[in-house]
């Protein structure tokens, strides 16, 4: 289903989408994640367990983490998305987009950039983002803040491992790439026509998030000439953390959808 299957960057295409197939062969439908500011595939992965056996599980690497630690952190949203494009398999067949808070952004550009490329994905799944065409409800301004203080904002958020952020060493080398996302997080803003996507949109979001409020997030609907969904479950802005079986549950629902159209009548 990819336009091409090499990264600009030169990183093997397995470093930047990371491929879990499941015990099901061939796989029913492929899920690519995009992972939220400051994260990575790694904590990701774990979901494999909990997907059923048929889905393949695909995940995008950020530059600047992991096997491309050596890659420069991103400037942009299409940085992050644009590679990650080039380096889907190219027998992902029905692939349904998912992100989390920054990476539902890199997910719509994913997305946007797949149909403009006549291979629209099946769905778009947003979690805790405002829509791409509205200014971040809640930025942090990295720029303006030291690296203590910076840490403390990302802990209010939660989310990420605070062992990580707590250690020197490995603050020092995980700091670039958080620093780069927020600052990508903070200016991202889709200035053309929203409706440029023709899959199915699903919004998902916790319902006391202090970062998106839920009120912002059926504006993803003008997004898509399909249908719009918004889902809320309790909790704040990494809601799924502390439920993740019921909300993959709702993902598979997106997924079941998926392949039932595909079902002869």
């Amino acid at each position: 289903m990819s336009p091409a299957h090499t990264a600009a960057t030169g990183s093997d295409p397995e470093d930047v989408v990371w491929v879990l197939p499941g015990a099901a062969t061939p796989p029913r439908v492929s899920l690519l994640v995009l992972p939220h500011s400051g994260g990575n595939a790694h904590s990701y992965a774990p979901w494999r367990e909990l997907l059923p056996a048929d889905v393949r599980l695909l995940i995008g690497q950020y530059p600047g983490r992991g096997a491309r630690f050596s890659e420069s952190p991103g400037a942009s949203i299409a940085d992050l998305a644009g590679p990650v494009v080039r380096c889907l398999p190219p027998d992902t067949g029905d692939l349904v987009v998912l992100g989390h808070s920054m990476g539902s952004l890199v997910a719509f550009e994913v997305a946007r950039e797949l149909t403009g490329a006549g291979q629209p994905p099946s769905a778009l799944i947003a979690s805790a983002c405002r829509p791409p065409y509205l200014p971040n409800p809640s930025p942090v301004h990295p720029d303006q803040l030291d690296d203590d203080a910076l840490v403390a904002a990302i802990k209010a958020r939660g989310g990420t491992d605070n062992g990580i952020l707590d250690e020197p060493e490995l603050r020092e080398v995980v700091m670039p790439s958080i620093r780069a996302d927020f600052a990508i997080d903070d200016a991202y803003r889709f200035t053309a026509d929203p409706a440029v996507l023709t899959c199915p949109v699903t919004v998902i979001g916790g319902a006391a998030d202090p970062v998106v409020p839920a009120s912002a997030l059926p504006g993803w609907s003008a997004t898509t000439s399909a249908t719009a969904a918004v889902e809320l479950m309790p909790g704040g802005h990494f809601y799924f953390q502390q439920q993740l079986t019921a909300f993959l549950s709702l993902v598979t629902g997106v997924l079941d959808a998926v392949t039932a159209e595909r079902q002869p009548a």
